[in-house]
């Protein structure tokens, strides 16, 4: 399983082919074949070195909450009453 991480879009390299992204201590070049040029500071999904998808605000919090309730669940400290609300809201 592969799982896309929302990360920042600092800078451009060369023809726009490729640009610098970054995640709170994470930096990494990546390839923007499939999406193109974004303006800096846009988020995108990053998966395997290659940008897959432009996210959205209210896309970003969402899959953001997801991987905090990942760490949580990891961590040993998971609250399932925590995470996921937008998710109650459709039962």
């Amino acid at each position: 399983m592969c799982l896309s991480i929302p990360m920042r879009v600092e800078a451009w390299e060369g023809d726009g082919e490729f640009a610098w992204v970054a995640r709170g201590d994470r930096r990494e070049r990546i390839n923007m074949m499939l999406l193109g040029p974004q303006p800096v500071g846009a988020w995108v999904l990053i998966s395997l070195g290659l940008a897959r998808e432009v996210v959205e605000p209210e896309q970003l919090a969402l899959i953001e909450e997801a991987l905090t309730a990942l760490a949580a669940s990891l961590d040993g400290d998971y609250d399932a009453s925590g995470y996921f609300r937008d998710l109650e809201a459709t039962r």
